[in-house]
């Protein structure tokens, strides 16, 4: 395979051809027809032709290059016959187109290199040295060839020649060493360009390939704000193209809050950098949480701009609450446990004291009234301390298979005959046709469909629909089953979902404020995961995903 740049080179050595053929045409009619017989037109004529059909063998010849790499040397060697034969025509050791030579010494130099002009400079010297020895051999008599002009031509002295000579041979190789030389010097320049190019691209991508790994979004802008460069990652987090980044305003593009888009006004206030966490909303309308940070972009130059790096916390943040909530609940917890038996106790004394006054003592209507109240009141009492142990106190577990179907359809059937529904209440019940098997306690998990359910229907005081249903095989984890429980009520108030498992944050006039916290629980000792998805005034949905195999902790 020939290089890259020689088929070129070699059709600018047929262009630079025609052009100095034809220039040379041109001349030599201008000369004819001025100076009628000042040299052989047809032998002039007749090689300026034969250059022409030979540059259209050459062209012929291009494409087999590759497997005919003579065809250069043959072109080059040609060349030289054909100069020769120009300065025979034109008087020989007095023609001016000696310096014709110079060009195809210069092409070889460029083709081949030194050696090549050099290997041409020989052969022109020996072309041109032999002509004029035959022309001065012919002058003397010694040679009888009718094809030699020495005898019709004025020769020049012989010293005179020699100079000439000398000079023509000296400039061939000046020529074909300088030009060989040059194209040498520029190849190796040539190729040491295309390695440092190749290792600079090669760097560029590996520098690019590094920043599109980060998993943390990078921006960089110039310092009115707009944006340069947009990684993988922060397209990823924003679920923006690059496109629809690179040229915009950042604070746009990144919805950065009020405080930092002031701080990029203020150069950063003048601190090295600055943090932000807030809310971010995708295209998708989704929301997110991002933690960012803006610091200068400093270049060998100076400040160029700003530097923002960013992540989606949304899940680091749940983690964070879900560590935050088991704190709480397990202080509770303790806190339950210890004076659970202290109360109730107490409370069952009274209680029963209170009931055998009512029956043995006489009193007015208003007196047993109040006695109802506060047998009433002492019933409620003992209930929350009943959730408070069953939320506190260690679990036993009686893990089975079981089909979760059933644990849906009997707690829906029991609902709905429960004082729970209320008039315009419909529950729908929707669970696949093939049995759902799961390894859990039955009691618990009807316990977390139960309490997830009656939480849905006081959130729809005016009555609507209550949709519980159950799937396999959904979870993150793979396996295990995924219980929803949606319904049509209220919905939750801006960050209320933060504190909707806490204990005694039931937002309902009648319950514990314990079923949301029991059902948390529960869950979590599944190793399971809580979900929720509400919008004010159109309703709550609520999915539990508990996977296969609960690690389930031991009594």
């Amino acid at each position: 395979m020939v290089e890259a740049g020689l088929r070129r080179k070699l059709a600018w050595l047929i262009a630079i051809r025609v052009v100095i053929s034809t220039v040379l045409l041109g001349s030599a009619i201008l000369v004819q027809i001025n100076s009628p017989g000042s040299f052989p037109v047809d032998p002039f004529f007749l090689l300026i032709g034969l250059t022409y059909a030979l540059t259209l063998v050459y062209i012929a010849l291009l494409p087999s290059l590759d497997r005919h790499r003579w065809t250069v040397d043959l072109q080059l060697a040609g060349d030289a016959l054909i100069v020769s034969a120009f300065i025979y025509v034109t008087g020989g050791v007095t023609s001016y187109f000696a310096t014709l030579y110079f060009l195809p010494i210069a092409a070889a130099g460029v083709l081949q290199f030194r050696r090549g002009g050099l290997l041409l400079a020989v052969l022109s010297t020996i072309l041109y040295g032999g002509l004029v020895l035959a022309q001065y051999l012919a002058a003397a008599g010694l040679l009888q060839e009718p094809w030699l002009m020495g005898a019709s031509v004025a020769l020049p002295a012989g010293r005179l020649a020699q100079y000439t000579v000398a000079i023509n041979v000296f400039g061939f190789f000046v020529v074909g060493l300088v030009s060989g030389s040059l194209a040498g010097s520029l190849r190796h320049a040539g190729e040491r360009l295309e390695r440092a190019s190749t290792e600079i691209a090669d760097l560029q991508a590996f520098n690019q390939d590094v920043i599109d790994s980060l998993t943390s979004g990078l921006v960089t802008t110039d310092y009115a704000g707009r944006i340069l460069t947009f990684n993988r990652a922060a397209g990823t987090i924003t679920g923006l193209a690059p496109e629809q980044a690179i040229g915009h305003a950042v604070a746009d593009v990144l919805q950065l809050p009020a405080p930092a888009a002031a701080a990029l006004d203020t150069d950063l206030a003048g601190q090295r950098s600055h943090r932000a966490d807030y809310r971010y909303r995708r295209p998708d309308q989704a929301l997110i949480d991002l933690g960012l940070s803006a610091t200068h972009l400093v270049t060998p130059g100076g400040r160029a701009g700003f530097l923002f790096t960013f992540q989606d916390v949304t899940e680091l943040r749940r983690l964070e609450y879900d560590a935050r909530l088991r704190q709480r609940l397990a202080a509770v917890g303790e806190m339950a446990a210890g004076i659970a038996h202290e109360i109730r106790n107490p409370l069952a004394s009274m209680s029963g004291s209170i009931q055998i006054l009512r029956h043995e003592l006489p009193l007015s209507e208003d007196q047993a009234q109040l006695m109802d109240i506060v047998l009433r009141e002492s019933e409620r009492l003992n209930a929350t301390i009943r959730s408070f142990l069953a939320y506190a106190r260690p679990q036993r577990f009686e893990v089975t298979r079981l089909d979760a179907r059933r644990a849906v359809n009997d707690t829906a059937m029991l609902l709905r005959n429960s004082a729970e529904v209320r008039a315009g209440h419909v529950i729908d019940v929707d669970v696949p046709a093939e049995e759902v098997g799961y390894e859990a306690d039955e009691g618990q998990l009807r316990q977390i469909v139960w309490n997830l359910a009656t939480n849905g229907l006081r959130a729809m005081p005016d009555g609507g629909h209550l949709r519980l249903s159950i799937r396999a095989g959904e979870t993150a984890r793979g396996g295990g089953v995924v219980l929803t429980v949606a319904d049509e009520g209220i919905g939750l108030p801006p960050g209320a979902a933060e504190t909707l498992f806490q204990p005694f944050h039931g937002g309902f006039e009648k319950g514990t404020g314990l079923g949301l916290a029991i059902v948390h629980r529960i869950v979590t000792d599944y190793n399971g995961e809580i979900h929720v998805q509400s919008r004010q005034g159109q309703g709550t949905t609520v999915a539990v995903r508990l996977p296969a195999r609960a690690a389930v902790p031991a009594p």
